[in-house]
């Protein structure tokens, strides 16, 4: 795992807990943090959005890429699960958002194509290089590209987590990768009730 990645890791770590004690969450409690207030990028459908956009809706924040091997399809595959696990009513208030890390390979149509394979209601967000990096400066994510010797493309090494906010557009947890969709589905249940 590179500096950068470890860095953002900590600094994430260090936020565990700091909205004291919840209501039983399973992720970490970040009511109150600081960040995470600014979105504005174009969905996969070519719409321009903000957190605005989402008010009245939980929001489950992830940045990923398409060409990502391991992290990026299970945590949307969790996500699909988790809303599975949900009452209907509470499942229609959650809106999944993957913000791509990789501009230059992830256009609309390609996370037209991959995004809502795993759940038709997901919505992939793009921009430009600069976009990206003022979200994920905004939500304190770290990601850098990864060339291997002799290989012809490339990885993109980037967080792992995701953030929920609550229908107000506010930062409440930070979902580690591997949460279970159980957890998940426990922690949305919990939030959805204030919807």
């Amino acid at each position: 795992m590179g500096r950068l990645l470890l860095a953002g890791l900590l600094s994430l770590s260090a936020l565990a807990g700091c909205g004291g004690d919840g209501p039983g969450f399973k992720g970490s409690d970040i009511t109150g943090a600081d960040f995470g207030k600014i979105l504005a990028l174009t969905d996969h459908n070519g719409r321009q959005v903000t957190l605005d956009s989402f008010r009245g809706k939980l929001v489950v924040l992830f940045f990923g890429y398409t060409h990502c091997p391991d992290v990026c399809p299970t945590t949307l595959s969790d996500m699909a699960q988790a809303l599975k696990l949900l009452p209907p009513d509470v499942a229609a208030k959650v809106q999944v958002l993957f913000i791509s890390v990789d501009p230059e390979r992830d256009t609309a149509d390609t996370l037209k194509a991959y995004v809502p394979y795993f759940h038709p209601s997901f919505l992939g967000l793009l921009g430009d290089t600069a976009q990206i990096q003022s979200a994920a400066r905004e939500f304190q994510v770290v990601y850098r590209k990864h060339v291997e010797p002799g290989a012809t493309g490339y990885l993109v090494d980037h967080s792992a987590g995701s953030y929920v906010l609550d229908g107000e557009g506010r930062l409440r947890l930070y979902l580690p990768f591997a949460q279970t969709p159980k957890d998940i589905a426990h922690d949305l249940a919990i939030l959805g009730k204030a919807l």
